[in-house]
């Protein structure tokens, strides 16, 4: 019956074979090759077929066992099949063509067969556009369907199924090291973990028993030992506690429904069909390479309340598992956290600090789930930016992530960072609000309503790029080679703290490096850079070519996104999202209704311009440099400027890409340089390249006024002066005074974590100490800095900062 109606359905079937360059991975396999699925399915077997003849690779009808010997069975195993005919049950015998390759692999030392497991999903073809609500319920998923259920399955999503590959092993290799006893045993079980493996990275792992896993919990050593521990010290009966540890388990845990899922990527669909013009994802393919057999930790930037569902959206309708989202407490609201629940959300308190019990549930919980193979996200910032800057990473999650991989190292762990790029956001205007002061609006179930309102407006394109990986084990290798020791332990203290500290700024530098430069981004920060934010067209067009010549001939790196168009669609593109006007008919400026929101925008990009704008400012007090000069400047303050904005490039690496900037300016027009590229200059100052110059000084050029500021506060202080709190607070004052004086809109240049952060690098850098009382000392280090920063900036804007510092 099988057969036939696979026969009947054949041409209406449509699928996707993954990945796309299977043949070239099986090529070094030979002829010889097996194929290996999960269960007897005629259909499957059509399907595998038709996916064979596509790439090119043997068919799984060809006989693999030489001419003289009986063979039962052709080139395709199924590990399991259905037998009886009233009682219909899975039949996990050994397959008897497995016994005759096993059998010939004993009589011939020469010969070997590549086993290649091979698994079919339906209903799971990524980035469909239009998927029924009948299809997304008969959509693959773990639970044994009956016959009739899979043959709809088959019926409608026949034309939306994945056929895929899996890593070709050798049956000889495979049993080398395993010994005489149960070599059967052995393939099945090499077989069938690896498409197990493959399930959970597309589908996700198998959630049919959440009871078993809060006994599992329950049951871990460290929960057990906290449990008598707060029942001895609160003088409370055990089973007392215990209902605690399991409420609180109930507080955490996800209640993962795949239903639910489906729905919501249909009820997302149309969502960001209203409210975007586009969602774009860029690197996917990343996913592919690593998802099969790894525990991934998406660690995206915190942009909106939308990156809570974004990122799971566009790893889903790739074709891999949907995430456990770690979210907040303050969150779990009534109706919105249930559902939150149901999609796979698991919550943690804000604080940990007073409720060992409560943490080391949380601990064992999330190295269960890590254990089982289901991915996991969380934001490394903590909240969500309000500046457009990337934020310092807070380590908490890090830290009990690698925990629980010390305690429990089932899978390796590969953290996925994830850029989001929005055009336009939601929360803006609360944003500038906090910013100017007006306290956070907490989260409640009324707020979440009225919010509801802002989904009738269009909020552009959003971007969601996945950065490069970082796999965890060779991280802990490099760090502290010893950490296997702490196998099963805890895995506290000093080895797992740097390891983390060098995780969180890797993670941040690698989200960075995936970024995500629009139009909107563009404009912002050319006309930010003006005095009034308008320019004459002619102006705003060269600059805008201008920037895109650095983005292409010196990229940030190879998976930042540029924007489509060229200058003048990207001018075009302000039209349309209404952040441009007119005032007249040459010029353009900012619409004054989003003018005090682009600030945000800008800061999303200040790291891709970051270096060829410090150089850029280099030439506003000297039009001519020598190359050494240049590199010695650049080499004072990118430090600092790396620290702020997360900056990709290693010290060591700086004179390469220095040079690389240069040349980029040079080929925009902005710079000339001699025949040996000893000696640099600008263009004269009346000309329309040094103004060019100049509006791409102005960003970073903000940034050292900053560091300028904190700098003549303290040489005027004296050392021994003033603790670093007192300065924090005094520069924060100047700064804002500085914006009252000079009429630029900018809320982060008087951010008092952005003082802390120069402080901080001074004091580790060794350019100022604190003494025992915690005043802040210094030598002559810290006036050459001051020095450098001279050679930068003008004389009138040295000026006006010591105009604020001493009045």
């Amino acid at each position: 019956m099988d057969r036939f109606t696979g026969r009947l359905l054949l041409p209406w079937l449509r699928f996707t074979v993954r990945p796309q360059d299977v043949s070239g991975q099986l090529k070094d396999a030979g002829s010889r090759i097996c194929y290996v699925m999960g269960r007897d399915s005629s259909l499957d077997g059509m399907l595998l077929q038709r996916a064979c003849a596509r790439v090119g690779l043997p068919r799984p009808g060809k006989r693999l066992l030489p001419p003289d010997v009986p063979q039962r069975q052709r080139s395709l195993l199924a590990l399991s099949r259905k037998v009886g005919f009233w009682n219909r049950r899975l039949d996990r015998r050994t397959p008897p063509g497995l016994r005759d390759l096993l059998a010939e692999l004993r009589r011939d030392p020469a010969f070997d067969v590549m086993l290649v497991p091979v698994a079919v999903y339906w209903g799971r073809a990524p980035q469909r556009e239009q998927v029924s609500w009948f299809r997304l319920l008969l959509s693959e998923d773990w639970a044994l369907a009956s016959g009739f259920r899979r043959a709809l399955a088959v019926l409608f999503n026949g034309r939306n199924t994945v056929v895929e590959f899996g890593a070709p092993v050798s049956m000889r290799s495979l049993l080398a090291d395993g010994g005489a006893a149960n070599p059967a045993r052995r393939v099945i079980r090499s077989m069938t973990a690896q498409l197990a493996a493959s399930r959970a990275a597309y589908v996700g792992p198998d959630l049919s028993h959440r009871r078993t896993l809060l006994t599992e919990v329950l049951r871990a050593r460290q929960v057990r030992n906290m449990v008598r521990q707060e029942a001895r010290e609160k003088n409370l009966p055990l089973r007392q506690v215990m209902q605690q540890a399991r409420e609180m388990f109930e507080e955490i845990a996800a209640d993962y429904s795949h239903n639910l899922v489906r729905f919501s990527e249909r009820f997302l669909r149309r969502l960001w069909n209203r409210i975007y013009d586009g969602l774009e994802v860029a690197h996917s393919e990343t996913l592919t390479a690593i998802a099969a057999g790894n525990e991934l930790v998406y660690v995206p930037c915190h942009r909106s309340t939308m990156d809570d569902l974004l990122v799971p959206y566009a790893v889903y309708t790739r074709g891999f598992a949907v995430p456990h989202i770690a979210a907040g407490i303050n969150l779990n609201l009534p109706i919105v956290g249930p559902i939150l629940r149901k999609g796979g959300a698991f919550f943690l308190r804000r604080s940990f600090r007073g409720s060992p019990l409560y943490t080391a549930v949380f601990m064992n919980y999330l190295g269960a789930i890590m254990a089982r193979g289901h991915p996991i996200q969380y934001f490394v910032e903590g909240g969500r930016s309000r500046s457009g800057r990337s934020l310092s990473p807070k380590t908490g999650m890090l830290s009990m992530t690698l925990r629980s991989y010390i305690r429990q190292p089932v899978r390796p762990v590969m953290f996925v960072p994830v850029y989001l790029g929005y055009e336009r956001i939601m929360e803006v205007d609360s944003y500038m609000g906090e910013l100017s002061g007006k306290p956070k609006e907490k989260e409640s179930l009324w707020g979440f309503l009225r919010s509801l309102k802002r989904l009738r407006e269009n909020f552009g394109h959003v971007h969601v790029n996945i950065g490069e990986p970082i796999a965890l084990v060779p991280l802990l290798d490099e760090h502290q080679p010893q950490w296997r020791e702490k196998l099963g332990q805890d895995g506290r203290g000093a080895t797992v703290s740097a390891a983390v500290d060098v995780l969180a700024q890797r993670i941040m530098r690698n989200i960075n490096a995936a970024a995500a430069v629009t139009p909107v981004n563009l404009l912002a920060l050319v006309l930010l850079a003006t005095q009034r934010q308008v320019m004459l067209e002619a102006d705003l067009r060269r600059q805008l070519a201008a920037c895109l010549t650095l983005l292409r001939e010196a990229p940030y790196s190879d998976r930042v996104t540029l924007p489509r168009e060229d200058a003048a669609g990207i001018i075009e593109a302000g039209f349309k999202a209404q952040i441009l006007h007119r005032p007249d008919a040459d010029t353009i400026g900012l619409a004054p209704r989003h003018a005090a929101a682009m600030p945000y925008y800008r800061n999303n990009i200040l790291h891709v311009f970051a270096l060829p704008s410090l150089l850029a400012c280099c030439f506003l007090s000297s039009p001519r440099l020598s190359l050494a000069d240049l590199q010695r400047l650049a080499w004072r303050i990118y430090p600092y400027i790396c620290s702020e904005l997360f900056l990709r490039w290693d010290e060591s690496e700086l004179e390469a890409v220095v040079m690389q900037n240069l040349r980029a300016l040079r080929a925009a027009g902005l710079l000339s340089s001699t025949a040996d590229e000893g000696q640099w200059s600008a263009a004269p100052a009346a000309s329309a390249e040094a103004v060019q110059l100049s509006v791409l000084a102005r960003p970073t050029l903000q940034t050292i006024e900053r560091y300028y500021l904190a700098i003549a506060l303290l040489l005027r202080a004296g050392s021994g002066a003033l603790t670093q709190s007192e300065l924090e607070k005094r520069c924060q004052q100047m700064a804002q005074r500085m914006i009252t004086l000079h009429g630029f809109f900018s809320p982060e240049f008087f951010d008092r974590t952005l003082f802390e952060g120069f402080l901080t690098l001074l004091r580790r850098r060794g350019v100022i100490r604190a003494d025992g009382e915690g005043r802040l000392v210094f030598d002559d280090v810290l006036a050459r800095i001051a020095d450098d920063a001279e050679l930068v900036l003008s004389e009138q804007l040295r000026h006006s900062i010591l105009q604020v510092v001493h009045g």
